[in-house]
């Protein structure tokens, strides 16, 4: 293996898994290549040579220096082919594929069923990569909406009103559920539970009779936006009530230590795989430990507690 090249998608900590890949690459006497926006770099061969200097200062910024997208062209087997193609005129020898589920599936392809080598590297905000217990990006996006969380409770006890704050999670409610229990929130809607908003309305009430005066609800968007929530329960209580969407940035800022670290182990233990010839699986951290995970190993969905989490948030709110 004399070459390899990496993509990512975008969290905090994705940079600082690039700098762990080339600096250990170049450690190793490999040549680095970066594809510019994920697979879709790939498509077009669009690539950027990557050396030691290139990922200077770059470990504790958010986002990606090599951007990202969407690809849907590369779902289909001539996209696939066109990629295959550029890879092989660059003369890449592996790939590094830094990302979520999406992107760990496309490095699926590529290793089963076109024989290139590839390992993945678990990124993603949700933390829901199956068999993965830590992704980077996961304690970065949570710490960034904590801090907005705390924030509105400040103004939520001085002003005694209810606060709904929608936070990301389209599918899962990973998000949602850690940042109502480090927030100290007194409710969380999840796409994975359902709490009727009937019953959310009558505990509002009844803490109102006993002199409670501010709440936060906590909502992942898969589950509705604050707006629907916040309207269902003014109605369903008579009290007044805000939102707050707190969006992409969740996805943004600087990364915590947690993540840089995670980032530079499992960067690392990428690298190592490729040029020891793993290949079609990812690395990631059990126990303290890196270790590597064939892909599909773990099933298609990551198994989760939330009811001993959710039960938790009720005990204590």
């Amino acid at each position: 293996m004399k070459k390899i090249a990496v993509l990512t998608r975008d969290c905090g900590g994705v940079n600082a898994a690039i700098r762990a890949v080339v600096r250990t690459a170049v450690a190793k006497g490999l040549e680095v290549e970066g594809a510019v926006r994920g697979y879709e770099g790939l498509i077009r061969g669009d690539f950027v040579p990557l050396d030691r200097r290139s990922v200077s200062n770059i470990i504790g910024l958010g986002g990606t220096i090599l951007k990202t997208a969407r690809a849907e062209a590369f779902m289909a087997e001539e996209g696939q082919r066109a990629a295959l193609a550029n890879i092989r005129a660059r003369a890449i020898d592996g790939l590094v594929v830094i990302g979520g589920n999406g992107s760990l599936a496309g490095a699926r392809v590529l290793a089963e069923r076109h024989g290139l080598p590839v390992v993945g590297v678990p990124a993603t905000i949700d933390n829901d990569v199956p068999g993965v217990e830590s992704a980077i990006g996961a304690d970065t996006a949570i710490n960034v909406a904590l801090d907005a969380v705390d924030k509105i409770r400040d103004t939520a006890t001085s002003l005694e009103r209810i606060f709904v704050v929608e936070v990301m999670g389209r599918k899962c409610g990973w998000i949602a559920m850690q940042v109502a229990l480090a927030g100290g929130c007194e409710e969380v809607l999840l796409p994975e539970k359902d709490v009727p908003l009937d019953a959310l309305c009558a505990e509002i009430k009844a803490g109102s009779a006993r002199g409670k005066a501010s709440w936060i609800i906590v909502v992942a968007e898969g589950r509705s936006t604050a707006s629907a929530v916040a309207a269902a329960v003014t109605a369903g209580t008579g009290l007044e009530t805000r939102i707050a969407v707190l969006g992409h940035i969740q996805r943004g800022g600087r990364p915590t230590a947690f993540d840089r670290i995670l980032a530079a182990r499992l960067g690392h233990a990428a690298v190592e795989a490729l040029a020891a010839g793993r290949t079609g699986g990812l690395v990631h951290l059990n126990r303290g430990r890196v270790e590597f995970l064939p892909f599909g190993a773990a099933g298609e969905a990551k198994e989760t507690d939330i009811e001993s989490d959710y039960h938790l948030l009720k005990v204590l709110s």
